[in-house]
């Protein structure tokens, strides 16, 4: 089975790579068009390309005129078949933990909850492949506090990894409604840059399609990098709307996403290219450059006025 994840892997890096030149082709398209439109002369630096740039335009359709990556083929199947999630916690979870992952799996419709105990992150990835899962969710804590939500999408990634805080259970809610059943309407704020977009799409594919007529919403509101997360049922009558907030409640801050699957570096490194183990940090991937860190909060990420990351 490794080497069939290291196969697909490398098949998927392959089509990464090919992200800038799809991208540069595209861009080359796109003015060429522009001219050929507006009856203007070529521009100098498309000139060596212009015969086979014209070719692809007189060949593009629907598909292919719109520029496509990698991450298109993460969730190429995101509409057409429902997500699967699998929620499992750190081992030997707190109370307060084990009632958060039960909640939140009410929250994550199709979701599934598992009882980690001894089990490693490899074994319980292996398990959501063999079922069929597409995503699994990790819930972490701090000092007896939730602290963390990783998310793995499977079977290739990405792996995102978002710091939680001020986390109110629906029993601390003041008068907290029954918790709804239907698929819920998702609700995105300010997700407005390619980070927010990137972040969005991870998010929205944890959930399936829902009715029109549902009347459940969860909504994450952005400001300035931190996302509310809120969950609400409505009743609307005439054009007055009724919310019932549902819970649970909590804060988001996004600090890492990851290319590729939680464990599958983890387990090349100390197969193949990491002889000790104190070499691996925390997070299960190895120290080098072969982590393939996608985006990473550093400092001074948000001291900038004018600068919007997420």
């Amino acid at each position: 089975m490794l080497r069939k994840h290291a196969r697909m892997r490398k098949e998927y890096l392959a089509a990464k790579s090919e992200d800038k030149k799809r991208a540069f082709i595209h861009d080359r398209k796109t003015q060429l068009k522009e001219a050929l439109d507006n009856k203007q002369p070529i521009p100098q630096h498309l000139r060596k390309f212009a015969r086979e740039d014209k070719t692809r335009l007189e060949l593009d359709d629907d598909e292919t005129a719109v520029a496509k990556t990698h991450i298109d083929d993460e969730y190429a199947l995101a509409g057409i078949e429902d997500p699967k999630v699998l929620i499992t916690t750190a081992h030997a979870p707190s109370q307060k933990l084990t009632t958060f992952a039960k909640e939140m799996r009410l929250v994550v419709p199709n979701s599934q909850r598992m009882n980690r105990g001894s089990t490693g992150v490899p074994e319980i990835i292996e398990q959501a492949r063999s079922a069929k899962f597409t995503d699994v969710v990790f819930v972490h804590e701090q000092r007896g506090e939730p602290s963390e939500i990783v998310i793995s999408h499977l079977p290739l990634g990405p792996t995102v990894h978002i710091g939680i805080h001020g986390t109110v259970l629906r029993h601390d809610i003041e008068g907290c409604g029954p918790m709804s059943q239907q698929l819920p309407h998702l609700a995105f704020e300010n997700f407005t840059t390619p980070l927010g977009i990137r972040l969005k799409s991870v998010l929205q594919n944890l959930f399936p399609v829902p009715r029109k007529d549902s009347t459940r919403l969860i909504s994450f509101d952005n400001h300035s990098g931190y996302v509310s997360f809120r969950q609400h049922t409505f009743n609307k009558t005439g054009k007055q709307v009724d919310l019932t907030e549902i819970g649970p409640r909590f804060e988001m801050r996004p600090y890492l996403i990851k290319l590729g699957v939680y464990f599958v570096v983890f387990l090349i490194s100390i197969c193949f290219v990491t002889p000790h183990r104190h070499q691996i940090n925390e997070t299960g991937t190895a120290d080098m450059k072969e982590a393939e860190i996608e985006w990473q909060l550093s400092p001074y990420t948000n001291t900038a006025k004018r600068q919007k990351v997420l």
